[in-house]
């Protein structure tokens, strides 16, 4: 079409509606930072300052035109650091929270089984943490039990669930 030789088919600008589209993606992925919580914020290692005294200020904006304008702000700065590495950090940090709420609903299902069948469901909770002491289980899923028929306040239902988690906790250690 072109036949001026200095044309080159494959280096075309890219399109206004693509760098759109980019910026939108950056500005989405500051929107995720900025749902963090300052702890969660400060496991990513981001480098610049001005990026997390955005988001930081992004939190505690509540009017809807000034968070607009700031999350555009930080939208522009997220241009400049690597985003793809933001994303891989907020990856890893959203997938060991869900680890940990799996490993929450095993533990609390350990407990619920505990507490409606009794010592009938040691064994399975043995085979799933089979480090646990069978004892000590049965002792606090009876007395678990016992609260509850005299509409006590369920502490040995609590002794029970923290005592299943740290067992779940030294499994996932190893």
């Amino acid at each position: 079409m072109n036949d001026d030789p200095s044309f080159d088919d494959e280096i075309a600008p890219e399109s206004k509606s693509a760098r759109k589209r980019q910026m939108h993606a950056l500005q989405d992925l500051g929107e995720q930072l900025v749902s963090l919580s300052p702890a969660q914020l400060a496991k990513l290692d981001i480098d610049n300052e001005t990026l997390i005294d955005s988001v930081l200020l992004a939190q505690r904006i509540s009017h809807r035109s000034g968070k607009r304008r700031q999350m555009q702000f930080i939208g522009k700065l997220m241009r400049n650091v690597d985003a793809e590495q933001i994303a891989v950090a907020l990856d890893e940090l959203h997938e060991t929270s869900r680890k940990a709420k799996a490993v929450e609903h095993v533990v609390e299902g350990a407990r619920d089984a505990l507490l409606l069948r009794g010592d009938d469901a040691i064994g399975e909770v043995l085979s799933i943490w089979p480090n646990g002491d069978r004892q000590l289980i049965r002792q606090l899923s009876r007395s678990a039990n016992d609260e509850r028929v005299k509409n006590a306040p369920p502490v040995s239902a609590r002794k029970l669930f923290r005592y299943l988690r740290s067992l779940a906790d030294e499994s996932s250690d190893d």
